[in-house]
C-alpha cells in the first residue's frame, strides 16, 4: 500500500506456542540431596505446578517477545504526536549517567553523610528549577504531573486554613486538563468551570464575577492552555486573585513551550508543577515512574513537603524544620533516577539551549499548522505554542471522523496525536511534534495526513475501515469495553 513504512506479522500467544516436555532451562545435577518444600514448610505456604503454563525453549521466548516488541511503536521508531504529552526524544546520555553504579546502587536508607553527592545532585537540580520558573523553591517529591497538582492545591488549602480561612472553591477553565478538578477534589476543594472567550482564551470578566464574595481558594490554569494558545492576560488575572486573598495555581504541563523566554513566578504564580516526564525529557509512558516536582512562591515556602534538600556549612542535608509542612508526600525523596535524567538533559543543553529546546518545539508545531491549514478545520486560530489543535469537521461531511483519522495513520505508520481533547473542541486531532524532530519527519507526518484528508474526500470508506496493515484491525470498542477478554484460555478439541 503506497505510503505505508512497516508491516508488523501476527504473532502467536506464548500459550499457543507451547510444546509439551520442553524446557527453557537446563541446570547440573545437585550435589546435595533435593529437599521437598512439603516437609520444611506449612502445607498452605506450597503451591503446586502452575496448570497451563507454556512450555516453550529459550529460544521461543527470546523470539517471541522480540517480535511483540517490534509491534510497539515509540519515540526511538519515529514521530509521537501525542498533543498535551510532549513525547520527546530521550537522549541517551541520560540513561548512561543515572545507571553510574554511585547512582543506580544507592539506598534511600543510607545515612547522609554517604550520600553528600546524590543530595548536591538534588540541591542543584532545586537551583536550576527554581532559575527557570522564577519562583522561590521547589519541592522535588512529586511523583507525577497529577501528583504534583495534588500537592500544590494541599499547599494553597493548608496556607488557606492557617490564616483562618475555609475557602472552598476553585475555579478551572473549560479547557483544563482532567486531572486539575480531581486534584482540587482530593485536596477538599469544590470545583467550579469557567468558560472561555470565543479564542480559547481567560474571561476576565467571569473570574471577577466569580470572585466576588470571597470563597475563592484558587484559579487553577495551564499555560499555555490545552489549545496550545498562550494566556495573554495571566498577570491581570493572577493581580485579580491576589487582590481577592485567592492563589494562582499554574499547571506546567506545557511549560516546555517557554522554558529560557518567560518565567512563571514573574507571571504571578504561586504554585507550579513541573513534568520532569515531559519538559525535561525523562521517559514517558508505560505507568511511570515519573515526577513532578512543584515550584512555589514565597507564600506557599513555609508548606513544602519534607523532607527538603539543605546546603549547611559545605555539607548538604535532610531538614524536616518546617512547621507548616503538609508532611510528606512520597515515601523517600521522590523518584529520585527521574531527578538524574532531568539534570542531566538540563546540564547538557544549558540556558541557551534550553530556550533552542523551546523555539524548537513551537517552530514545529507551527510548521504542521501551516502545512495543514486548509486540509483540516482550526476552530481556535490564534497564535499557536508547542501543540495545534485540529479537528474532523471537515472530514466529517464525508462520515469521516476523528478515530477513522487515526487509525488510517497507522497505515501510514505513525502513531495518531492525542484524540478528542480538549473537549471544548469537538473531533479534535491535537498535535505535538516537540522539538525532537527534524524536516524530514515533519514532511512525512504531513504527507500522511494529508493523503488522509484525500482519501476522505474520495474514498471515505477506505479510510473508515482502517487500518488495513497492523496485526489487528478494527475492533469492536463497545464491545471490547463491556465484554473484554482478559484471559487466554485453550479450548478444546
Amino acid at each position: 500500500m503506497s505510503g505505508e513504512r512497516s508491516f508488523r506479522a501476527p504473532e502467536r500467544l506464548i500459550f499457543e506456542r507451547s510444546t509439551p516436555g520442553r524446557v527453557g532451562y537446563q541446570l547440573p545435577a545437585l550435589e546435595v540431596p533435593p529437599v521437598d518444600p512439603a516437609a520444611t514448610l506449612p502445607p498452605a505456604l506450597v503451591r503446586g505446578e502452575i496448570e497451563g503454563m507454556p512450555e516453550v525453549s529459550e529460544v521461543d521466548v527470546v523470539r517471541h517477545f522480540t517480535r511483540l516488541s517490534k509491534w510497539n511503536y515509540s519515540v526511538d521508531e519515529g514521530l509521537y504526536p501525542l498533543g498535551s504529552c510532549t513525547m520527546k526524544y530521550n537522549p541517551r546520555i541520560n540513561e548512561e549517567i543515572a545507571r553510574l553504579a554511585g547512582i543506580a546502587q544507592l539506598h534511600p536508607l543510607q545515612p547522609e553523610d554517604q550520600v553528600q553527592g546524590a543530595l548536591a545532585l538534588m540541591w542543584e537540580l532545586e537551583r536550576a528549577l527554581i532559575a527557570i520558573t522564577g519562583m522561590a523553591r521547589v519541592t522535588l517529591q512529586p511523583a507525577a504531573g497529577a501528583h504534583g497538582e495534588l500537592t500544590g492545591m494541599l499547599m494553597i488549602r493548608k496556607a488557606l486554613l492557617d490564616r483562618g480561612e475555609s475557602r472552598k472553591v476553585v475555579l478551572i477553565p473549560d479547557s483544563a486538563h482532567g486531572t486539575n478538578p480531581a486534584s482540587a477534589v482530593f485536596a477538599g476543594f469544590e470545583t467550579v468551570e469557567i468558560a472561555s472567550t470565543a479564542q480559547g482564551t481567560l474571561d476576565l470578566a467571569v473570574l471577577a464575577r466569580h470572585l466576588e464574595g470571597g470563597n475563592v481558594a484558587a484559579l487553577m490554569v495551564t499555560v499555555p492552555n490545552t489549545l496550545g494558545v498562550f494566556e495573554p492576560e495571566i498577570v491581570e488575572a493572577a493581580a485579580m486573585l491576589h487582590a481577592n486573598g485567592a492563589f494562582l495555581y499554574m499547571d506546567g504541563a506545557n511549560l516546555n513551550s517557554f522554558v529560557g523566554i518567560a518565567y512563571p513566578g514573574k507571571m504571578g504564580a504561586d504554585a507550579l508543577h513541573i513534568n520532569l516526564h515531559k519538559t525535561f525529557s525523562t521517559p514517558h509512558g508505560g505507568g511511570g515512574p515519573g515526577a513532578g516536582p512543584v515550584a512555589v512562591s514565597e507564600a506557599l515556602v513555609p508548606y513544602l513537603p519534607v523532607p527538603t534538600v539543605e546546603k549547611r556549612d559545605g555539607r548538604y542535608t535532610l531538614s524536616s524544620e518546617r512547621p507548616a509542612s503538609i508532611g510528606k508526600v512520597r515515601s523517600f525523596y521522590g523518584n529520585f533516577g527521574m531527578l538524574v535524567r532531568a539534570l542531566a538533559y538540563i546540564r547538557s543543553l544549558g540556558r541557551d539551549g534550553l530556550r533552542s529546546m523551546s523555539e524548537g518545539a513551537v517552530l514545529n508545531a507551527n510548521y504542521i499548522r501551516r502545512r495543514l491549514e486548509g486540509e483540516y478545520h482550526l476552530q481556535y486560530d490564534g497564535p499557536s505554542l508547542h501543540e495545534v489543535v485540529f479537528d474532523d469537521s471537515l472530514q466529517a461531511a464525508s462520515g469521516v471522523k476523528n478515530v477513522d483519522i487515526a487509525k488510517r495513520l497507522l497505515d501510514y505508520g505513525f502513531h495518531p496525536p492525542t484524540m478528542s481533547f480538549p473537549l471544548i473542541v469537538h473531533g479534535a486531532l491535537m498535535i505535538e511534534p516537540t522539538e525532537s524532530e527534524g524536516i524530514d519527519e515533519l514532511e512525512e507526518f504531513v504527507a500522511a495526513m494529508k493523503a488522509i484528508a484525500r482519501e476522505a474526500r474520495e474514498n471515505p470508506d477506505l479510510v473508515k475501515g482502517a487500518p488495513y496493515s497492523t496485526p489487528v484491525q478494527r475492533l469492536d470498542e463497545v464491545r471490547a469495553a463491556r465484554q473484554p477478554v482478559l484471559r487466554w484460555r485453550r479450548t478444546k478439541d
